[in-house]
């Protein structure tokens, strides 16, 4: 197998301190995975194919952990709209309630006033028509 431990150049101080041993780790894996050493053992060919195939899997498994987490954001951000429309809707639906009571309480004050001026109209006819003047009131409207 292929050791992995490459030595940091002295003229490179800042490349330790910007990667952890792991991480430098990684990265080195990452690069043998892109391109692989040649070799003639058939050992270390099969050992760099099943290493191969975990670092897929590895990537896989945080593709898919980032797939997730992007989901539950999109379903979160929708519950959140949908809450807001519902809270929009119950404010507007008060509202109507409002202006329909509103409405309802003036069309009953003037179905109120328009039957007590059906009344008095009534009882003016009833004086007139008893004082004879009924007559000279219909011809005025001819």
């Amino acid at each position: 197998m292929v050791s992995l431990e490459v030595p940091v150049p002295s003229h490179l101080p800042c490349f330790e301190e910007a990667f952890s041993p792991d991480e430098i780790q990684e990265l080195l894996s990452i690069i043998q995975t892109d391109f692989p050493v040649q070799s003639t053992s058939g050992s270390s060919e099969t050992n760099r194919s099943v290493y191969s195939f975990e670092e897929r899997k590895r990537r896989r498994m945080i593709s898919n952990r980032e797939s997730a987490r992007r989901s539950r954001w999109r379903k979160k951000r929708q519950l959140e709209d949908l809450t807001n429309e519902a809270n929009r809707l119950k404010v507007q639906n008060r509202e109507l309630k409002n202006r329909l009571s509103l409405i309802s309480y003036e069309y009953f004050m003037v179905q109120r006033d328009s039957s007590r001026l059906f009344a008095e109209s009534i009882e003016l006819k009833q004086k007139l028509a008893g004082l004879g003047l009924y007559q000279i009131y219909s011809a005025m409207q001819l």
